[in-house]
């Protein structure tokens, strides 16, 4: 007799996976008795899946993957709002299930936590992985426990709380204690604080790691900020990263509940987003603009369009600011918007504008692709800067709104107060996923444009290598690295250079080499 299960066809999913939103969330993949077979996490939940069906994957994956890609008949997706909670809810997830496919987290490993027995004497901020019934306060769990442990340490430093194991150290622990020689404890043993001083710094801790302030996080920003402008990059970017692991600590995380899996649908968000912002049309094309810049060295701006919903990233723009002298975000997008939609009416630099044509209906007739709505990464200044140069181009009607990350607050011109939207609107995520993809490829460029600086300012410093012979060293090799790889023959070879510059080339790597442990000449 027949198995009906085994004889069904397997099901093409391939519409379900186009519906995936590029979001962080949770997969499932279901078999054909429907069974949870595997539960992954994505960054970007579109890109991860698609993997999967991909014809390639077929072929080139181990024996493993191939049989669990043979064996998906159904799927499922769970979207979160940050990397962090895509970690629990997978290890969750996992341990409901048991996945065949699946190893991490089936045993009963547990996520850290960060306790604090407000009735000790001098309490403390310790790690554990399990939550006990003991009185104390817990905080957690968090899923990054390298970012847990730094960010830790700075709230301990930060707020002079002990280390030390004791239950109440007093001055025999005291003279064994490094950390107040460092200024890393307020040395609460022998009363240089008191116990009510000391309870209100643990207080404050706690307070922090709840998420409710962001003071520290506001200052070591600055630091970063000001580090970036003396050219110290490399405190810069350890700065950053401090605030990256504070960010990725103290940001509230949700409680799961098991909703229904979530897709996205562009044309109900398109329609979503027309009626919130009352437009005349459905906005088949949107246009959006972000600024980055750290410090005064690369000033760039990006363009990204989406039609339909979807990314047209053939028709993405970056930019370099020329004319904004010091760090002013609001020229900067001034003269982004401008270049842009000067090139698209086809204005020339320094042309009169001409006074563009109305129709019957009241609205402009723009030359060229205009964008059905421009969207502005930033709030209300960003956007009366981005009006200035549609004003400076004789541009009317086009619709504009700025959107603020801090609150995704919407802001429209000749409208005092900021448009609020739920945060399951479509609308909502459709203009999310379109200023995170102009964010992105920003600060793509920026990076870009920061490691060519660094490397091209090693080169800058060799002696006797004038611009005309670094280019030409460039060209040969591609890239400084590749040059400090080759040999005083291979360099000799390139035109301009000889063997006494390629010698001179070589010692001046070996030389830097040196300076650099862990970099090879």
């Amino acid at each position: 007799m027949t198995d009906p299960i085994a004889a069904r066809s397997r099901p093409d999913l391939s519409g379900k996976v186009r519906e995936l939103p590029h979001r962080p969330g949770v997969y499932l993949f279901r078999d054909r008795l429907n069974r949870v077979i595997y539960v992954g996490k994505a960054r970007d939940l579109h890109r991860r899946v698609s993997q999967y069906f991909h014809p390639s994957r077929r072929t080139a994956a181990d024996l493993k993957t191939r049989a669990l890609i043979e064996g998906i008949w159904d799927l499922e997706a769970h979207v979160v709002r940050s990397e962090a909670e895509s970690i629990l809810l997978e290890g969750r997830l996992i341990k409901e299930y048991r996945p065949k496919y699946n190893i991490s987290f089936r045993d009963d490993k547990r996520f850290l936590l960060v306790r604090v027995n407000l009735s000790d004497p001098f309490p403390r901020l310790t790690l554990t992985r399990v939550k006990k019934e003991d009185g104390a306060r817990y905080f957690g769990p968090f899923a990054h426990s390298g970012a847990l442990r730094s960010t830790l340490n700075l709230v301990k430093k930060r707020f002079g709380l002990r280390s030390c194991r004791p239950l109440e150290p007093g001055e025999r622990d005291y003279k064994h204690c490094l950390d107040h020689i460092i200024r890393q404890c307020s040395a609460p043993c022998v009363g240089r604080v008191t116990r009510e001083e000391y309870r209100g710094r643990v207080l404050a801790a706690c307070e922090f790691l709840e998420g409710a302030s962001r003071q520290m996080a506001g200052e070591l920003r600055r630091e970063m900020r000001a580090a970036a402008d003396r050219l110290d990059f490399e405190r810069a970017a350890a700065l950053r990263n401090l605030v990256t692991d504070i960010e990725a600590t103290t940001r509230p995380a949700r409680r799961f509940v098991r909703e229904e899996p979530t897709t996205v649908v562009p044309e109900r968000d398109i329609a979503e987003l027309r009626d919130a912002l009352r437009l005349p049309d459905l906005p088949a094309r949107m246009e959006c603009f972000d600024i980055s810049n750290i410090s005064d060295t690369h000033k760039v701006a990006s363009m990204v369009v989406f039609r339909d919903g979807r990314a047209d990233r053939g028709q993405y723009r970056r930019y370099r600011i020329r004319t904004v002298e010091g760090q002013d975000d609001f020229a900067s997008m001034r003269e982004v918007v401008y270049r842009r939609y000067r090139h698209v009416l086809g204005v020339g630099a320094g042309a009169q504008t001409p006074e563009w044509p109305t129709g019957p209906d009241g609205r402009q007739r723009l030359p060229g692709d205009f964008p059905d709505l421009i969207v502005i990464d930033g709030g209300k200044g960003h956007l009366n800067a981005a009006l200035d140069s549609l004003r400076r181009l004789a541009v009317r009607g086009v619709p504009v709104i700025g959107l603020a990350k801090e609150r995704e607050e919407i802001f429209l011109p000749g409208r005092e107060d900021p448009l609020l939207l739920s945060h399951e609107s479509g609308a909502l995520r459709l203009l999310q996923r379109i200023r995170d993809e102009a964010h992105r490829f920003a600060n793509a460029y920026h990076q870009l444009l920061l490691r060519r600086r660094v490397s091209e300012s090693v080169l800058d410093e060799c002696p006797g290598v004038s611009e005309a012979r670094k280019v030409a060293l460039l060209r040969a090799f591609g890239s400084v690295a590749r040059l400090r790889k080759a040999s005083a023959e291979e360099i000799a070879a390139v035109p301009g250079i000889g063997p006494k510059g390629a010698e001179a080339i070589v010692a001046f790597f070996r030389r830097i080499a040196k300076l650099e442990p862990g970099v090879g000449p």
